[in-house]
């Protein structure tokens, strides 16, 4: 690039790279179920950086970026169980998303278990719409 008479900056084409491989992308939603919500017999509830550091060890992550942080829900109110929403990046035929789905791990002695889910999940709307 040099001997045409122009250096191109290395970050622009870092990025444009970045720019054009997001464009093929999209997402797919996941829910992992079955993690329990106070940290082996305590009083602490699963953190966010609890499940950080559970997708960072597991191996079934290892090849999947995540589009967003996780969120952390109790599945009701008198539940001891957390749902973990994650979103990922995938390609346009959700193949990364298929890999993951009905795959179970183990999390503190128990089985989590990662499950396909609905996009807008905080977005109430009626079921006859």
């Amino acid at each position: 690039m040099e001997r045409y008479g122009y250096v191109k900056n290395i970050d622009s084409i870092i990025s444009d790279k970045v720019q054009i491989s997001r464009l093929s992308q999209s997402k797919s939603y996941l829910k992992i179920t079955e993690i329990p919500y106070y940290v082996d017999s305590t009083n602490l509830p699963t953190t966010l950086d609890d499940i950080r550091v559970i997708i960072k060890l597991n191996h079934i992550f290892n090849d999947f970026m995540l589009t967003s942080k996780p969120r952390v829900i109790k599945a009701s109110s008198k539940s001891d169980i957390t749902i973990i929403w994650i979103d990922i990046w995938d390609v346009q035929s959700g193949k990364n998303g298929k890999i993951l789905i009905n795959r179970c791990f183990d999390i503190r002695r128990h089985i989590a278990t990662i499950h396909g889910t609905n996009m807008n999940l905080d977005v109430y709307q009626c079921k006859n719409c």
